[in-house]
């Protein structure tokens, strides 16, 4: 990983997509701070489509395709895209997500990991989910730590179950997809083109583990400060690492981002 002082100006010049995690990359102490929120602001005045990527739920991706600067946003850890075109909502789901069967043998699930890891317990973000099972390890309190995160997601994988550890929680689910697939199709639905003559021209930024698969996808691709903790764990890490953590390090990767445009053109 390298300091956000080597981004090359060529290369800034030349993007115009910003995908990034929300949960401590966009965030700090489960806030958005201010400087963080005016990053995407500013992104979009200077011409750069912003889509979030999360493990965070249908409800809350409503809301933030409505409400937030951005072209549009990836929930459920790929299992669904919303945006607005024309003053409406669009929706789009992964051709992988299951019906009611999968919600069965998830809540069987969950019985299963909170008797196998105590202390574990349902994401407070659950009832606004559609396809997939949230575990919390540490949103909110007792901070459990990475070890009890890895075994919940051990359980979720013996029962044939796909599962990523973010940041905050474990996610679980039945269907084959992940954040870069919903991208792939996100891109081609919502832009008009494929992920893979953008991915030259479009930034990853992120934080956690559930992001590896965009890590590596995306040759230009940031973490946050915070990445430190899983870092170990990772075959793929971000190209470029922030300073600071949080939204206070995506604020960083902004500014760098958009001063070598600057540098770029003048």
């Amino acid at each position: 990983m390298h300091p956000l002082e080597t981004l090359p100006a060529t290369v800034a010049a030349g993007i115009t997509t910003l995908f990034c995690d929300i949960d401590d990359t966009l965030t700090h102490a489960g806030k958005l701070p201010a400087r963080a929120y005016a990053a995407l602001w500013r992104l979009g005045e200077q011409g750069i489509a912003v889509v979030p990527v999360t493990g965070r739920p249908a409800g809350w991706c409503d809301l933030i395709a409505r409400q937030w600067p951005v072209a549009g946003v990836v929930g459920e850890n790929g299992a669904l895209a919303f945006w607005e075109r024309a003053g409406k909502l669009e929706r789009l789901l992964h051709p992988a997500v299951c019906g009611a069967e999968p919600h069965a043998r998830l809540l069987a699930l969950r019985d299963v990991i909170l008797a196998a890891v105590p202390g574990s317990r349902v994401a407070s973000d659950q009832p606004y989910r559609l396809f997939d099972l949230a575990i919390d390890f540490r949103e909110e309190p007792p901070d459990l730590g990475l070890a009890a995160a890895e075994r919940i997601r051990d359980v979720f994988v013996r029962h044939g179950a796909h599962a990523k550890v973010s940041s905050i929680h474990v996610n679980g689910w039945f269907g084959d997809y992940d954040k870069l697939a919903m991208c792939k199709l996100f891109a081609r639905a919502r832009f008009g083109v494929e992920l893979d003559e953008l991915r030259e021209r479009a930034v990853f930024c992120g934080d956690s583990p559930n992001d590896e698969p965009m890590f590596a996808y995306f040759p230009h691709s940031f973490a946050v400060a915070n990445i430190a903790e899983f870092a170990p764990s990772l075959a793929h890490l971000p190209r470029y690492v922030s300073a600071s953590v949080g939204g206070e390090g995506f604020a960083e990767i902004v500014d760098a981002l958009l001063a070598r445009r600057g540098r770029s053109q003048s």
